[in-house]
């Protein structure tokens, strides 16, 4: 195995002078152009999404295998293209997954979600089952994470299509929402809003971190210039965007006179200036004792990755490898408990994170 080391710290969740020594390592000896999701399957091999279309299969052995997949009418300009995959609970026996893209044109796009199959690290029987409306002519802010619930019903995020932020307000309107569908993508019974079925909640910008944490929905969107959030989302709950935000526009001016509103969710944690955070676990594997029970969280502009206690108030958010310092897109983990990190751009990589040999088990 080729691979690259270096010694980082640790930061201890709990204490912050409390470090310990952990390496780095390169596994995979293949570039990865602009992927945005990387997902760990049961057999302890991952799958990475790349936006133009590929899905990119990192098996066990160290190999890596791209196959381009067919996702009818896709839209890879800007933020769009091939973004997230969800196994279903029946996974190990169905080999179903769920995934989002984005389709259309320059004029005329919007986010899908899909289910397929996938086995042996290949696509097939790719079915639209829901598509996001209105379609919009931005090629920006189309959210994409899926998250399953316990009752195997299914939310996605969406994103306001920056140019249409009111629509986050708007019940008419799938932009700026969580929704929450049936995994053949029909409304679920007794949605909050009987007049919009699919909506689970609204008023959010651009949420790309969504994980189940103890039956309870968290999720982190991202801001404009300031406002990044961590949100416990309900049902029926508004978290109030662009009526309430702690951010401001990206030319310095106030995008609403409002840092709080009657009626609307405040968040859990606010990032300003922003972090931009993009993908999300929970961690709850014991190799990194300090960070079990944890959230981790990827970050672009901040180029490390952060932990969150959300148990404790307000929530302690931390850096966690003080010494990387690259744009990450995403976050997942081994069976053995090893933080697996996906990098950003068009000539990203995974990096594993473990112990270094005199910390290791």
């Amino acid at each position: 195995m080729r691979g690259w080391y270096i010694f980082l710290f640790l930061l201890s969740a709990s204490v912050a002078a409390d470090v310990q020594q952990y390496r780095v390592e390169q596994p995979y000896e293949i570039s990865l152009r602009q992927p945005w999701a990387l997902v760990a399957l049961p057999d302890d091999s991952f799958v990475v999404t790349e936006k133009h279309g590929a899905l990119v299969w990192l098996q066990d052995d160290k190999k890596a295998i791209r196959q381009q997949v067919a996702l009818p009418d896709l839209y890879s300009e800007g933020q769009g293209g091939f973004l997230d995959i969800a196994l279903t609970q029946d996974f190990a026996l169905s080999n179903k997954v769920m995934l989002t893209y984005t389709r259309g044109t320059a004029d005329n796009n919007q986010l899908v979600i899909a289910s397929a199959k996938l086995s042996n690290g290949q696509l097939s029987d790719i079915t639209q089952i829901l598509a996001v409306t209105p379609t919009k002519d931005t090629p920006v802010h189309f959210g994409g994470r899926l998250a399953v619930l316990d009752d195997g019903t299914w939310l996605v995020s969406t994103g306001d299509g920056f140019d249409y932020r009111e629509q986050a307000q708007k019940l008419t309107s799938q932009l700026g929402k969580i929704l929450h569908f049936r995994e053949d993508g029909s409304a679920v019974q007794a949605p909050p809003f009987s007049n919009a079925p699919f909506i689970y909640s609204l008023g959010h910008r651009n949420t790309q971190g969504l994980v189940t944490v103890n039956g309870k929905v968290i999720a982190h969107e991202h801001g404009p210039a300031g406002g990044d959030e961590i949100n416990v989302i309900k049902a029926g709950y508004n978290y109030g965007w662009p009526v309430v935000t702690l951010g401001d526009d990206y030319s310095g001016a106030r995008i609403s006179p409002f840092r709080e509103y009657p009626g609307m969710t405040p968040p859990l944690h606010n990032w300003t200036p922003s972090v931009a955070p993009s993908g999300m676990i929970h961690y709850t594997a014991s190799r990194f004792t300090q960070l079990t029970g944890q959230l981790l969280i990827t970050t672009l502009k901040e180029k490390t990755l952060l932990s969150a206690d959300i148990s404790k108030a307000p929530p302690q958010v931390t850096p966690v490898f003080t010494r990387i310092s690259q744009r990450l897109r995403d976050v997942n983990v081994s069976s053995d408990g090893a933080i697996m990190l996906l990098t950003d751009g068009a000539k990203a990589t995974v990096l594993s994170v473990v112990p270094s040999s005199s910390d290791s088990p």
